[in-house]
């Protein structure tokens, strides 16, 4: 990812109100965009729990802490914390650094003490501890005494190469922890998938202070996830962490994340993700009417988060009853309609409908079998798409769609263009109705995607297109099927249109 300066500004407002104790902003000095970072968080955030903590390198080797460019751009961005990155790790030492050990102790000890006394916290991340340390345990564990015999606040254990495993990770953290009396910290990657693990394991043999990220962002595979840490931590193991109910706020602000970063939220993430606490199965269904605790391991509620009923070919009536509750409908007692719409559900998932995708569409066939028909805000008369191709033009293929619809105020025929005969199709029927439904101009197709579910076919396979559309307020998504993607989009965007119209409250004109 590669984030502006405003784009951090505003994800440190929304980690600040999650409730971390500290928000790392980057490196100031050696990142034109960081140094900037912090010369306008001094002015432009207000944060209430965490403090801002400027991350940099100790100095070079055979330098004075007070002459180095480095550290003295760490100084200069005034933030109240320094996060040092020091090599731990002989290896790295002597090969990276192109220094001995002792220099690298001198280092350590000489810049911690140098901003220790200009008034700084200084958290120490002791990069490949974990491998220098199964490596040549004495000279890592000299290196963490450095940086607490010259004043650290923190000495963090980084597992740099994100190779470890908890069992290890927990023998490691204990021993440091018997020699040493400094708070220690733990960073993980999660290059074994075991960052979440990992830090849980180090906090359980010692560690008070976690670093992570949320939704686990970080280089190659990642870094802990933040979220996931705590809410483990707070709801699992009993441990305070964010307090003033942070964590019921974790699924928006992981969401908002996930919106800044432009990087789609993931539905199967740990506690936050859409899928989360969503649930499909017939046998639980039936279960979780009696009592949803009997299929979650924790209520949803304690972060931010719902249960999510899914609709699909595995549904039963318990299943079609609580969607149905979830989206406003009582169906109780109905047994008629809910066997219709279960099977109705069945026959449309064997066509290659998908509605545990698509909670919107679901809700369309419902209020059809429900009322006989379902909202009628336009009658659809005929569409039609082309492309053209003029070789050699400064716009080699042009898309055009026309639409021929009625709604209340009459018969509407509207042309649209687009990059593609989908594009085209879409602004042909938002053309054809904007003058009768002006509040589809809020409407903004967000994400589409198309699937062949019959891939033997080739050409002639059955499409299923999922679309979602969001307005200021809200997202859905609607499917459509068909025996090609023109098709199958235009069922998918007339449902989008039709499910943004009611529940913007908008009556049939």
């Amino acid at each position: 990812m590669n984030l502006s300066v405003a784009d951090k500004l505003a994800i440190a407002a929304l980690l600040d109100e999650l409730g971390v104790g500290y928000i790392e902003g980057g490196w100031p000095g050696a990142i034109p965009k960081d140094t900037e970072f912090f010369a306008r968080a001094a002015k432009e955030l207000d944060l209430r729990h965490a403090r801002l903590a400027a991350f940099g390198s100790t100095c070079k080797p055979g330098a004075d802490p007070a002459e180095d460019a480095q550290v003295c751009a760490l100084v200069d961005s005034e933030a109240p914390v320094v996060t040092l990155v020091a090599k731990s790790d002989i290896r790295h030492v002597e090969r990276a650094l192109r220094t001995t050990a002792e220099e690298n102790l001198r280092m350590i000890g000489d810049t911690v003490r140098h901003l220790v006394g200009l008034g700084r916290e200084v958290i120490v991340d002791v990069e490949h501890f974990f491998d220098g340390y199964r490596f040549d345990p004495d000279y890592a564990l000299r290196c963490v005494r450095a940086a607490f015999d010259a004043g650290a606040a923190t000495v963090v254990l980084c597992d740099t190469n994100g190779g470890m495993l908890p069992d290890w990770v927990a023998a490691v953290v204990g021993e440091v922890r018997a020699a040493t009396t400094g708070r220690l910290g733990m960073h993980a990657h999660n290059d074994s998938g075991c960052a979440v693990a990992n830090t849980l394991a180090a906090v359980g043999a010692g560690v008070r202070h976690v670093q992570g990220t949320v939704n686990g962002y970080g280089e190659r595979t990642g870094n802990a996830d933040l979220v996931t840490c705590v809410a483990n931590l707070e709801l699992k193991l009993d441990r305070e962490v964010l307090g003033d109910a942070g964590l019921q706020e974790a699924s928006r602000i992981s969401h908002a994340i996930s919106e800044i970063t432009n990087i789609s939220p993931y539905g199967r993430q740990p506690y936050v993700g859409a899928s989360a606490f969503a649930h499909k199965a017939g046998l639980h269904a039936s279960a979780i009417r009696v009592d949803p605790d009997l299929y979650q391991h924790i209520d949803p509620v304690a972060v931010g988060n719902d249960m999510r009923m899914l609709v699909s070919e595995m549904a039963g009536r318990a299943s079609v009853e609580l969607k149905g509750r979830e989206l406003g409908f009582d169906l109780t007692g109905q047994g008629e309609l809910l066997g219709r719409v279960t099977q109705r559900v069945k026959d449309a998932e064997a066509a290659g409908y998908t509605y545990d995708a698509a909670d919107a569409s679901f809700e369309l066939l419902l209020r059809a079998e429900i009322d006989g028909r379902g909202p009628r805000f336009f009658e659809v008369e005929s569409w039609r798409t082309f492309v053209e191709h003029r070789p050699g033009g400064a716009n080699p293929t042009d898309a055009e769609a026309s639409v021929k619809l009625r709604t209340g105020r009459g018969r509407v025929i509207a042309t649209g263009e687009g990059n593609g005969p989908v594009n085209a199709l879409d602004d042909a029927l938002r053309r054809a109705l904007v003058g009768t439904y002006p509040e589809i101009e809020e409407f903004a197709l967000t994400d589409y995607k198309v699937r062949i579910l019959d891939s033997q076919q080739g050409t002639d396979a059955i499409i299923r297109v999922l679309i979602e559309t969001s307005d200021t307020v809200r997202s859905w998504s609607t499917v459509g099927v068909g025996p090609n993607i023109i098709e199958a989009s235009w069922e998918a965007l007339t449902d989008a249109m039709v499910w943004g119209l009611l529940h913007n409250g908008v009556e049939p004109r």
